[in-house]
Parts: structure tokens; C-alpha cells; sequence
């Protein structure tokens, strides 16, 4: 019997979350799935993009996650877009609502991957960013990219731009 996959392996990442939303805290959960939903996955094809968690009955959803349905099933096929329950330990669940009882705050998905064989999700407490505060990000992360540039001309012995 071959072993299990002992590392992660990313099928997807939500970059549009990070951009849009500052990050507070983040939280790894399973996903309850279908057989066919799982074969897709192993094919890397999924969106995170529009996709959120919700509570409901003192559990969470993932909802607007796009999983395509899998090429060679049959009428067992599952819905793209249906509602998927997150798993996590109760006192997880209880930490999160009080942290989404506030305003402003919200769950999104940042990656999608496999672990020992559990295609899991890391989810991310998240408060939206300004249009101010996203063009002041990029803004450092050029000004970083720079720093590093000229660091690295100088580790060289080249000196400053001709």
C-alpha cells in the first residue's frame, strides 16, 4: 500500500484576498466533500476568488467556492458552486464568531491544499482594506524590491545606476 503524501501540496491560492483585505489571523480547516469534488481537486482546478465562509447554526460554510465538475464522472457529478461545511474544533468555531461579531470583519479562503492526503483550506479572519491602503502596500512593496535591487548591485561592486 503506498504511503500517504506527508506535505502540503497547493492546489490553489486566493491572491485577490490578500490584496483586498488585511489579513488578522489564520485558520487551517477540512472540507466535507463529495467523491467527484475530490478528483477535481487532485486535478488542480478550483477558484477561491469569490468565495467566503459563513455561520449557520453555530457552524461554518464555505460559500461561492467554484469546484468544476470532474471530467470523466458520470450522473454522480457534483454542483460547481454548492454550499461546503468547514471542519474545525468546536472552541476553533467559538474563537472565529466572536471575531466575526465585529464589524468590518470578515472569512475568507487564502489557499487550497492537500495534507497527508485531507484537501483542507486556510482561511483567513480578514478587515477590508481602503483604496488608500492598498496603493500604499504596492507602494512598499516596490520601495522593498528596490531596496533589495540596490543591495544586491552593491554586494557585486557595481555602483549606481549609469
Amino acid at each position: 500500500m503506498p504511503d500517504k503524501q506527508t506535505e502540503r501540496k497547493v492546489i490553489s491560492v486566493n491572491r485577490k484576498a490578500r490584496h483586498d483585505y488585511a489579513i488578522l489571523k489564520t485558520y487551517e480547516a477540512g472540507l466535507v466533500l463529495q467523491g467527484t469534488e475530490v478528483k477535481s481537486l487532485r486535478a488542480g482546478r478550483v477558484s477561491l476568488v469569490d468565495a467566503f465562509a459563513q455561520e449557520r447554526d453555530g457552524e461554518l460554510y464555505l460559500h461561492g467556492l467554484h469546484i468544476p465538475e470532474y471530467a470523466h464522472g458520470t450522473w454522480t457529478n457534483h454542483t460547481p458552486r454548492r454550499v461546503r461545511k468547514l471542519l474545525l474544533h468546536r472552541a476553533e468555531i467559538v474563537k472565529i464568531l466572536l471575531k466575526l461579531r465585529d464589524v468590518g470583519i470578515t472569512l475568507v479562503p487564502l489557499s487550497m491544499f492537500f495534507e497527508n492526503g485531507w484537501a483542507k483550506v486556510e482561511l483567513g479572519l480578514a478587515k477590508g482594506k481602503s483604496t488608500y491602503d492598498k496603493r500604499q502596500t504596492l507602494a512598499e512593496r516596490d520601495a522593498n524590491k528596490e531596496i533589495t535591487r540596490e543591495l544586491g548591485r552593491r554586494l557585486k561592486g557595481r555602483s549606481e545606476r549609469a
